[in-house]
């Protein structure tokens, strides 16, 4: 089945939307259909085999429509075959050799900047509505000021003109009085003929919108206006003053011009207040580089647009700018801003090898990168299109609106006629029978049924975006409301998914936990296991240099021994301390056994046969955790931890976080069956998972949701990904779910609401009760208003907050924790200012300069990294040893370049 989606033109309430689904899902081989009028999108799924894009525009057509595709399959916005991508490349490679221009023609092979065509038509469309606008706002109040100038200057205490007496008092002037009411009239009727146009076109295809009933009440108004004009030249010409006076009195033309005018004002304020719902994804597309530096084979920089990046392309990103494609660094060192799309605020360093995200901020130093996706397969881009689908989308709670708008119009149009005939034969007179009528067909407010559903979701959709949470459809989004189960996954969800060193215990005097975990980074330095790589990160953190051992062994499942600093060490289980004939004291093996209780895994360390400490490693729990489990409770929401991990370590981990229910030592295979299990009794399910392993339990689940996306957002077993991967963002798109489902449910009781009163007081059933009747000109100012009243009901939605970032303070453990990684990091911080350098060097022109530095500095005894950049004639000097500033100095100086400060 192939995707497409499709620009329909022409629609205009939610009776349309629902004539063009219907339409096209009649044809053979065709799955879902979905038409948003928001957006004016469709988007179809289809078999090729039996359909084609040709046949659906023309099924479009014959519903009274437009349409074209908007993007085309396997092309867009720098996206083409491999093929196609190396043929483009030799072209472009062999024209570079030709000249500067050259150097980048035939990129444009099938790039289309629909987002700028867009944009474009937007700005079109906006021009032309406040044109039509300020024509139908200035015509209408002169035609006012005329059919009504007798109580205009009544209200403003002025006398009445002499010009307005002598050509529009009286019988004799009825001619004159009428035609120019016609002539105002005529300017009003050009520019919003948009309105008649469509509205008949739709009426004979037999499918009615809205701009069909208001075509059909302002023509009425004005064809009846015009046989008033007729019937007072007869009466006139025959002298009859009574048919004069009643048709001169009775003119339809103030009617006509302002239900036009009012609507075309409810109109450019719907559009206005609309525009505001897509502003997340407009903020979305604003974060990606319009240009982006190409790297030619010759060395050469050339700046290009974004969209004609290909893949394996060389790119440049400068210092402060933006990366504009995902890719890898081949070239430089520098740290990256990815909170734009991680939503971590620390910068993440990158050298070569490290992979970047497009519309993530280069901070320091300047990088040479491999284009690896580009155009509709960026990170960003798949985050835009996610939005947009979801946007796009319909919730289950939409299809009630959809059946009743595709009987809605037809149905009005049926009540004005009954509502004429019915006046007609009760003796209610030609005028108040057509009044009746008329406003029947322009007070009753399709629009907003068709915008209840569509203008949340977008709104919901965008809110979540801007808050890292990216929500796949309006299913997924109405579903996530009724969770009462949540599954969660233990490692990367609950936890962190690394172990990390959590507790130092020293037995051996003299020594301190540094020295202790130095000792035994050393040791463990030149295994394999996990465990050993959380001790040798803790070392490191702690800014101190690993000394070498000498004599490694491992012992496969038992632990590791060597000679460090003319010591024999070793690390291990108890097992392996035990074979070693190391002796446990009953105070080390309590210790030991509550560490295990605790969920921890104890390393024993040794030296020189006497155990000198206890090192436990655990997979730390994220900071988020706890609030959000407790958050879970609070909303009446059972949790469920599922994992892999043995029983003791998830017990220790379900009673320290309060989890409801634990299923532990499943295989990844067995957590689909257990999310089937708890649907079975009765529970709608949300499992968080890595989106990886846990891919069937996320497809089985109510709603999937994927946590820790980070680069990788096309995640098709998930439903709802959260991009900053916290476990309280679930929290968060539930509640973002309840906010939006319950905002559609008001939408559509204003809009039932709305009908239900409005159009029985337009049909003047309250009239021989109350003596009420409406007006058709206020009808349409009402039905305006509806539209804006449910959109603007919708935007309120934007005002919704999501959790504020998470206190580690919110247990003991956890405030421990964080007061270590303080103490570690202004440790790290201090080492860093004792061992790196900065030096700026002057002389230095070219890359082949920058070399010849980079190689003398490296050459003096005790630098181990040397970092160059030519923009800021800088040297970044780390040092394995004690370096004095003179030798560094004296390095750059017999290389020929002058050092004028050193950092």
């Amino acid at each position: 089945m192939k995707k497409q989606k499709y620009a329909v033109t022409g629609m205009t309430c939610s009776a349309c939307s629902s004539h063009v689904e219907k339409s096209v899902r009649k044809l053979q081989g065709m799955g879902d259909v979905t038409v948003n009028l928001l957006t004016n999108s469709m988007q179809v799924e289809y078999d090729e085999a039996v359909c084609d894009e040709n046949k659906i525009v023309e099924a479009v057509e014959r519903a009274g429509y437009g349409a074209s595709p908007m993007t085309i399959e396997g092309a867009g916005r720098g996206s083409m075959r491999a093929a196609d991508r190396r043929e483009a490349g030799s072209e472009r490679d062999l024209k570079g050799q030709q000249g500067d221009n050259g150097g980048i023609a035939g990129r444009d092979f099938e790039n289309r900047d629909i987002a700028g065509r867009e944009a474009l038509k937007g700005k079109k469309e906006n021009k032309e509505m406040k044109t039509r606008l300020t024509i139908s706002i200035v015509f209408m109040v002169l035609l006012m000021i005329v059919s009504m100038h007798h109580m205009f200057f009544m209200w403003l205490h002025l006398p009445m003109p002499e010009l307005f007496i002598k050509l529009f008092h009286g019988n004799e002037n009825a001619l004159t009085f009428a035609f120019t009411q016609f002539l105002l009239t005529l300017p009003i009727l050009y520019v919003n003929r948009k309105y008649f146009q469509t509205g008949f076109k739709t009426l004979f295809h037999l499918s009615p919108n809205m701009d069909s009933l208001i075509a059909i009440g302002s023509g009425a108004a004005l064809v009846y206006g015009v046989f008033a004009i007729y019937r007072i030249g007869y009466g006139l010409g025959h002298g009859d003053d009574a048919l004069v006076g009643r048709y001169a009195s009775d003119l339809y033309f103030e009617s006509a011009g302002m239900i036009l005018a009012l609507i075309t004002v409810g109109k450019y304020l719907e559009t206005r207040s609309k525009g505001k719902t897509s502003q997340a994804i407009e903020k979305l597309m604003d974060l990606s580089p319009k240009t982006a530096i190409l790297l030619m084979e010759n060395g050469e920089e050339k700046e290009i647009p974004t969209h004609q990046l290909m893949r394996d392309d060389l790119f440049v990103v400068k210092p402060g700018s933006l990366v504009p494609v995902d890719g890898v660094v081949v070239e430089g060192t520098s740290s990256i801003n990815e909170a734009a799309i991680t939503g971590e605020s620390i910068p993440v360093e990158k050298q070569p090898g490290d992979a970047v995200v497009s519309a993530t901020m280069n901070k320091a130093g300047r990088l040479i990168c491999k284009a690896v996706k580009v155009g509709e397969d960026t990170t960003l881009s798949q985050i835009i299109r996610l939005v947009e689908e979801a946007s796009s989308s319909k919730a289950p709670i939409a299809r009630l609106a959809d059946k009743i708008a595709g009987v809605f119009v037809p149905a009005v149009i049926g009540i004005a006629l009954l509502t004429f005939l019915v006046w007609m034969i009760l003796g209610g007179g030609f005028e108040a029978a057509m009044s009746s009528a008329i406003a029947v067909l322009v007070i009753s407010c399709p629009c907003a049924l068709g915008l209840a559903t569509p203008v949340a979701i977008m709104v919901g959709t965008g809110v979540g975006a801007k808050n890292g949470i990216l929500i796949k459809s309006g299913d997924a989004l109405q579903s996530a409301r009724d969770i009462n189960t949540v599954v969660l996954d233990k490692t990367g969800t609950i936890t962190e998914g690394k172990p990390k060193v959590t507790d130092v215990i020293v037995y051996e005097k003299g020594l301190n936990s540094d020295e202790i975990i130095l000792i035994a980074a050393a040791i463990e330095k030149p295994s394999e296991h996990p465990l050993a790589e959380a001790i040798v990160n803790e070392a490191l953190a702690r800014g101190t240099l690993i000394p070498d051992v000498e004599d490694f062994q491992a012992v496969f499942g038992k632990g590791v021994m060597g000679v460090c600093e003319g010591k024999k060490c070793m690390a291990g289980n108890v097992g392996f301390m035990n074979e070693n004939d190391i002796t446990l004291s009953s105070e080390i093996q309590t210790a030991i056994e509550a560490l295990s209780e605790d969920g921890k895994t104890p390393l024993l360390f040794a030296m020189d046969g006497k155990l000198s400490a206890v090192i436990a490693v655990a997979d730390t729990v994220k900071a988020s955790s706890m609030k959000a489990i407790r958050e879970l409770h609070d909303m009446k929401i059972e949790v469920v931890m599922l994992t892999g991990d043995n029983k003791r370590t998830a017990q220790a981990v379900q009673k320290r976080l309060g989890i409801n229910q634990v299923v532990a030592e499943v295989l990844p295979e067995d957590k689909e069956k257990e999310i089937r299990r708890l649907q079975r009794e009765g529970k709608k399910v949300a499992m968080v998972g890595d989106g990886i392993n846990d891919a069937p339990a996320l497809a089985a689940a109510d709603v999937g949701i994927a946590i820790g996306a980070g680069t990788d957002v096309a995640i098709d077993s998930a439903d709802i990904i959260l991009m900053k991967s916290r476990l309280t963002d679930a929290i968060t798109a539930i509640r973002l779910s309840r906010a939006v489902i319950r905002n559609i449910k008001e939408n559509l009781f204003w809009a039932f609401f709305y009908n239900t009163i409005g159009i029985p007081l337009a049909a003047g059933v309250w009239y021989p009760l109350f003596g009420i009747r409406l007006n058709p000109m206020f009808g349409a100012a009402a039905m305006s208003l509806s539209s804006l009243f449910v959109v603007g009901n919708a935007l309120r939605l934007r005002n919704f907050k999501a959790e504020g970032e998470i206190s580690e303070e919110s247990w003991e453990t956890q405030k421990t924790q964080k007061e270590e990684v303080s103490t570690i990091i202004k440790q790290e911080n201090k080492e860093e200012e004792k061992m790196e350098k900065t030096m700026i060097i002057e002389g230095m022109m070219c890359a082949h300069c920058t070399g010849r530095v980079q190689k003398a500095l490296e050459e003096v005894a005790g630098v181990k990294q040397v970092t160059m950049s030519l923009e800021e004639k800088s040297a970044k000097v780390v040092l394995d040893g004690q370096v004095t500033d003179d030798a560094l100095k004296a390095a750059v100086t017999e290389a020929g370049y002058e050092v004028t400060e050193i950092k």
